[in-house]
């Protein structure tokens, strides 16, 4: 499983939260445009850290529990709303993505979005077709947690926005959503409290990133707003089938999918097919908005809406024997393309926890006197991971951003480097810095630096 810098640092946030130590009200920055994250991912896992005894297998372990759930609770909503032989396909290509399996397999908070959204959508869908203040407050919250567990998921909004005016208007039946609505409103201003607080609370700075993120063209590659929505198309084609394919021919996929789904929804005049042919028509516009590289996570909102559209393809075949050739057909061909890109059932694992772990012993043993403060080298490196076993072994580290001077800097060099003369900003800050010790382990190098003193 991955246990780098990222998941480091979580731990270290979820370790505080069980030993109540701090309770975070804001959660990590995004790695686009410093837009922050809700704390929901944080409390959500912390207690599976705490079941395994400060093991950061936990938080991965309650991931894997949580998107098996997801899955298995898919299947019986598109039972109910659609059919049982949908409900099968759809599983079955939940079951082999490999988008879905690389991202059960580690703590993250993405992670969990494709799912959240899912039932965003479907609770969205059940409050319309029969609304209840129940589903309302269900429907609310899940946005609200959506949104916290990445910013993309508040493209989410759009398509419901306007789906909810369409049934409005359409149906003209203002009273009888008002309860549902307003229950629903106030579900997801509390779910995104956290964020609407500090937003108060720091004149709106997440607010003016976000802004900043889709009007600046955040990740900006430069290219043009038609050649990104390529891009986006070609991703979502490129991660959802593991398919390598020209940006032609994904946008074929694609107009194929979404055309399916259009006479899937005309077939069954079912409102749930064609609200997520909406979302995925809506977000490919709204996520080509930001420049830069399509990461399979970016997808996490659309993701499951774009295998449901699959699974509803076999609506257009009467003949059942022919719904079981074209599904068998599709999973066959999806599982060839799918369990290639499954590495971790062909190699072995590299234990990035125990690495870390050693690293960690490794650096106890040069300690002398605290507080220290540690660095990792290149500047694109950080050393959550490291930080974590050091401070559950109870050593005291200055924050990482701490302007105030260490006893001891430890620079971990992930490649060949010179940290003696290195111009960041914690090396540099280091006052009379004379070089103690250094040493290898696991791959990397670690300078300890102690302070130099000067004889008057």
């Amino acid at each position: 499983m991955t246990f780098l810098s990222d998941q480091g640092r979580d731990a270290i946030i979820l370790k505080r939260i069980i030993t109540f130590e701090h309770f975070p009200a804001i959660g990590a920055p995004s790695s686009v445009g410093q837009v922050y994250l809700g704390p929901f991912y944080y409390y959500l896992v912390a207690p599976f850290l705490g079941l395994f005894n400060f093991d950061p297998v936990g938080p991965a372990v309650g991931v894997a529990l949580f998107s098996i759930a997801g899955i298995i609770a898919s299947y019986f909503a598109v039972k109910k709303e659609i059919s049982s032989a949908v409900a099968i396909f759809f599983l079955a290509i939940l079951t082999f993505s490999a988008t879905l399996t690389e991202y059960s397999r580690f703590s993250w908070n993405p992670n969990l979005l494709p799912y959240f959204n899912f039932f965003t959508l479907y609770f969205f869908y059940t409050l319309l077709e029969k609304p209840t203040i129940r589903k309302g407050v269900i429907f609310g919250a899940l946005l609200g947690f959506s949104i916290q567990l990445h910013y993309l998921g508040s493209l989410l909004i759009v398509p419901i926005t306007l789906f909810l005016i369409w049934t409005l208007v359409n149906f003209r039946s203002f009273n009888k959503y008002l309860k549902s609505i307003v229950s629903a409103f106030f579900s997801f201003i509390l779910a995104l409290s956290p964020l609407i607080i500090f937003d108060l609370r720091h004149d709106f700075l997440n607010s003016r990133q976000f802004y900043k993120l889709f009007t600046e063209g955040g990740l900006s590659s430069g290219s043009s707003y038609p050649t990104r929505i390529i891009e986006t198309v070609h991703g979502l084609i490129r991660h959802g089938f593991q398919l390598s394919t020209t940006p032609l021919i994904s946008i074929v996929i694609l107009l194929t999918i979404l055309t399916v789904g259009i006479l899937v929804f005309r077939k069954t005049k079912s409102q749930f097919i064609l609200l997520h042919v909406l979302n995925i028509l809506l977000y490919i516009f709204g996520f080509a908005l930001l420049g830069g590289e399509r990461l399979a996570h970016y997808y996490g909102p659309v993701v499951m809406s774009f295998y449901f559209l699959c699974a509803s393809s076999i609506i257009l075949i009467k003949k059942s024997y022919l719904q079981i050739i074209l599904a068998s057909s599709f999973i066959t061909c999806y599982i060839v393309m799918n369990i290639p890109k499954m590495y971790y059932l062909f190699e072995k694992g590299n234990n990035q926890i125990l690495e870390a772990k050693n690293i960690a012993l490794s650096i106890t043993k040069y300690i002398k006197k605290q507080p220290i403060q540690t660095v990792a080298l290149p500047s694109i490196e950080s050393d959550g991971h490291y930080r974590y076993f050091l401070e559950i072994d109870g050593y005291k580290l200055l924050p990482q951003d701490s302007p105030d001077q260490p006893e001891e800097l430890y620079v971990i060099c992930q490649k060949i480097c010179n940290p003696t003369g290195d111009g960041q900003w914690q090396i540099a800050a280091f006052t009379n810095k004379f070089l103690d010790t250094q040493w290898n382990v696991e791959n990397v190098t670690i300078f300890k630096f102690i302070h130099k003193k000067i004889q008057i």
